[in-house]
């Protein structure tokens, strides 16, 4: 499982298909690729690290609180292509990432995980599969990204 955590000012999702739209202002889009072998060992990984990950500026401006200390909002967005492979020619492929049956479930849980870890209202999403129109203003800009399967084992 890999995220792409960009800290925002404001951020939205919109899918004009659905007649559905998410926005949030000061905090986190997530940014969620999903294997075929991850589990919810990388679910509950992912979301701590995310809810935790000290990128926001304290009182000296240190990158020292969470999106949890500054009381912010987590935009959560499925992207299958953070798994696309394009070493070979000029066409990605995306065997690596997860099909639905697999990745939705996953994708539900760290939904589920990151509104346990800060508040059901500060998390909002896209819809799994739904082609969207994502607005980020990225803020510094921060742009960070962590795979699971490379944590360090404490």
């Amino acid at each position: 499982m890999k995220v792409v955590v960009q800290k925002v000012t404001e951020a939205g999702v919109y899918i004009i298909e659905e007649n559905y739209s998410a926005e949030i202002g000061k905090g986190l889009v997530i940014l969620l690729g999903i294997k075929d072998d991850d589990s919810i060992d990388e679910v509950n990984f992912l979301a701590d690290k995310c809810s935790n990950l000290r990128i926001f500026p304290d009182e000296d401006d240190k990158m020292n609180l969470s999106v949890k200390d500054i009381n912010g909002e987590v935009l959560i967005i499925s992207q299958f292509t953070l798994y696309g492979n394009a070493q070979k020619g000029n066409r990605p492929s995306f065997t690596e990432a997860a099909k639905p049956e697999i990745a939705i479930p996953l994708y539900e849980k760290f939904i589920e995980r990151m509104k346990l870890n800060l508040s059901p209202e500060k998390v909002k999403s896209g819809i799994f599969g739904a082609m969207m129109l994502v607005k980020i203003f990225n803020d510094g800009p921060v742009t960070i990204i962590i795979d699971s399967k490379k944590q360090e084992k404490s």
